[in-house]
């Protein structure tokens, strides 16, 4: 069962819909063709951090810039980035756009992803971080850019979270 390109292409149209010009990532499995696409584009930069806590500094220098931003990660990446996303981006009234992979949810099957997807949704709500979570049937660009406004307007983080199904191909249970 491999990763979806369909799936990709979706998630970097919708990308190109909302006008983001600059993709942060720490890449992971399943994260890799989409962020593939992005650095083909000769329209968007492609900035690969070596943690995820710096995607939060780029994103805020993103929006002093006027640069529209995505910070794509893992959700063990969220996890490690919350002190960022407290102490910088909620402190001071940044939007931080998040596209986060949803690891250790429903279909999982690597067991020491399981802990991190237990953990996600809980510690989004407990920071008050709006979050959807995209599935197969959604309308990606709509619900991007949904995110995207109420980032803007709230000037607060907001996630959106890439369940399997969206990033997978269909597979037999």
């Amino acid at each position: 069962m491999p990763v979806s390109l369909e799936g990709a292409r979706r998630i970097y149209e919708a990308l190109k819909a909302c006008d983001i010009r600059l993709v942060s990532a720490l890449p992971e499995t399943w994260l890799v063709p989409l962020l593939r696409l992005v650095e083909a584009d000769q329209e968007m930069r492609l900035v690969q951090v070596a943690r995820e806590e710096e995607s939060i500094g780029i994103a805020a220098g993103a929006y002093f810039a006027g640069l529209p931003s995505i910070h794509v990660m893992q959700n063990h990446g969220f996890l490690a980035a919350i002190n960022p996303l407290v102490s910088l981006a909620m402190l001071y009234k940044i939007p931080v756009l998040l596209l986060i992979s949803y690891r250790g949810s429903w279909g999982e099957r690597d067991p020491w992803q399981t802990q991190g997807g237990l953990l996600t949704e809980p510690v989004l709500r407990a920071l008050t971080i709006p979050y959807y979570c995209l599935r197969r049937e959604d309308d990606l660009t709509r619900r991007l850019k949904e995110a995207q406004a109420l980032a803007l307007s709230a000037l607060h983080p907001v996630a959106v979270l890439l369940t399997r199904e969206v990033l997978w191909e269909d597979e037999e249970p």
